[in-house]
């Protein structure tokens, strides 16, 4: 079973986060969310305070196939701040893992140098940050080990992308239909 951790900092989006969560889980992904303050409570961009699985501090990264950072402001720029969130992220490229970001969290792998030569998306407004990479405008991008997603309506798509990339297709459509989201996207069109 593929192991993630999703990062929460005060002020991240709602939706990001709690979709990507609630999506992968349903496909079967081992999710713990990690708050990057000392204690598990944390604020969302919108006011709503949820509980993380564990603080930073207890977490230890070593088993993870994925790091999410949610955007949201200021959730992005907390989550940039963050020292030990930084090493994370180099440790997780350095030994070729996953990492996804969406909405202004790509700020954080551009302003780490993650994202060069590499194709990205993010909020509008926020592609001046994502350093050295082709900016595609679209909802997800996927290059090699790194997935961003453009904001909050995209969600859901970035967030089937990511549980395709951790376990297949076929596990990706099955929880997208039985989410209705299939049916969502056939109705718009």
């Amino acid at each position: 079973m593929a192991k993630v951790y999703v990062f929460l900092a005060d002020g991240f989006e709602d939706v990001e986060a709690l979709a990507t969560v609630d999506i992968l889980r349903r496909g079967g992904v081992d999710v713990k969310t990690v708050s990057i303050k000392d204690g598990t409570a944390v604020n969302t961009a919108h006011g709503v305070t949820v509980m993380a699985d564990m603080p930073f501090g207890q977490a230890d990264f070593a088993d993870a196939d994925m790091l999410v950072l949610p955007g949201g402001m200021p959730g992005a720029t907390n989550l940039n701040d963050h020292k030990g969130v930084r090493d994370a992220l180099l440790e997780q490229d350095r030994k070729g893992g996953k990492i996804a970001a969406i909405c202004a969290a790509p700020m954080v792998l551009g302003n780490l140098g993650l994202l060069k030569g590499r194709r990205a998306t993010c909020y509008p407004g926020f592609e001046k940050y994502l350093e050295g990479a082709q900016y595609t405008a679209d909802l997800f991008t996927t290059d090699g080990n790194i997935t961003t997603g453009e904001g909050p309506a995209a969600t859901f798509p970035f967030a089937y992308e990511l549980l395709a990339t951790l376990t297949d297709e076929a596990t990706a459509h099955e929880v997208a239909k039985g989410m209705m989201y299939l049916h969502l996207i056939a109705a718009g069109k």
